[in-house]
C-alpha cells in the first residue's frame, strides 16, 4: 500500500516511467490509432451512468488521473483508456467496500509507510471522505476545487497531497494519494471487462499479448516484437 514519494523534478517521469516500466519486456511501442479509429464506441465520460461516484467526485477522478497519466504522452492517456469507469466500478465491488478488509483499531496515524494503510476506512470511503476535504483545501489554496485547477497546480496539488499536506481526520491524504495512484494503473492495465483499458489499448501501446492461449512459436525468439496483438479474457482481439 506505499509507494515512494514523487517531487517537482521527476513527477512526469514517474508518469511516463510506470508505463515503460511495464513495456520492459516487450518491444518497441506500436500506436494506438485503432482507438480512435472505432466507429462506434462507449458512452463518453461525461455521460456515463456512474456505479459509485457522486459528481464532485467523478470531476475529481477524471481530473486527477488525466495528470497521474496524460493524454500527452506516446499513448493513451487515462481518459483514453477510460480508467476513471474502472475506478468507479471498483468502489462498488467488494475490494472498494472493504469486505475482506481487517478494519479494527488501533491504528497507528504516525506509523511508517511500509507499515501499510493505518487507517478504518474502506477504499471506497476513503475516496467518499477525502475528496471533498481536498476540494475545500483546493479552493484555500489555489482559489478553485481541483477539477478546475491548471495543469500545473493540479500536479502541485497531487504532490501536496501525497505527502500529507491536506489535512483530513479520517486518514492520511497520502494514503488516499497511494489508493488514487494503484487504481489508475490497475484501470490502465487490467482486463477491458473491468470497465478500464478500453479496447486493450494499453496493452497494445506495451505490446503485450493479453489472453492468448499459446505462445510456442515464441518461447525462443529473444528481442523480437511480437505482432499479433493482444486478445482479452473474452476473446476480443484488438
Amino acid at each position: 500500500m506505499t509507494r515512494k514519494n514523487l517531487n517537482a523534478t521527476n513527477l512526469s517521469i514517474t508518469r511516463r516511467g510506470l508505463l515503460i516500466g511495464a513495456a520492459a519486456c516487450a518491444a518497441a511501442a506500436l500506436s494506438a490509432r485503432h482507438v480512435m479509429a472505432q466507429p462506434q464506441g462507449p458512452v463518453p465520460l461525461q455521460n456515463y451512468q456512474r456505479s459509485f461516484f457522486n459528481a464532485e467526485e467523478w470531476a475529481f477522478v477524471m481530473a486527477a488521473t488525466a495528470r497521474i497519466i496524460p493524454s500527452d504522452g506516446k499513448g493513451p492517456g487515462a481518459l483514453e483508456a477510460r480508467v476513471p469507469v474502472f475506478i468507479d466500478k471498483q468502489m462498488a465491488d467488494p475490494w472498494g467496500q472493504g469486505d475482506h478488509w481487517y478494519r479494527q483499531a488501533p491504528f497507528n496515524r504516525d506509523a511508517p509507510r511500509y507499515t501499510g494503510y493505518q487507517a478504518e476506512p474502506s477504499p471506497a470511503e476513503a475516496y467518499r471522505i477525502a475528496i471533498p476535504k481536498i476540494n475545500e483545501w483546493c479552493k484555500a489554496q489555489y482559489g478553485a476545487i481541483f477539477a478546475e485547477l491548471p495543469a500545473e497546480k493540479q500536479d502541485e496539488a497531487l504532490k501536496r497531497i501525497e505527502k500529507d499536506e491536506v489535512e483530513i481526520a479520517e486518514l492520511r491524504s497520502g494514503d488516499f494519494f497511494s489508493f488514487l495512484v494503484q487504481n489508475t494503473k490497475e484501470g490502465y492495465f487490467a482486463d477491458p471487462q473491468y470497465g478500464g483499458n478500453y479496447d486493450m489499448a494499453a496493452w497494445v501501446y506495451i505490446g503485450f499479448p493479453g489472453a492468448r492461449a499459446s505462445f510456442l512459436e515464441w518461447v525462443e525468439k529473444d528481442n523480437v516484437p511480437y505482432k499479433l496483438g493482444p486478445v482479452s479474457l473474452s476473446g476480443q482481439r484488438a
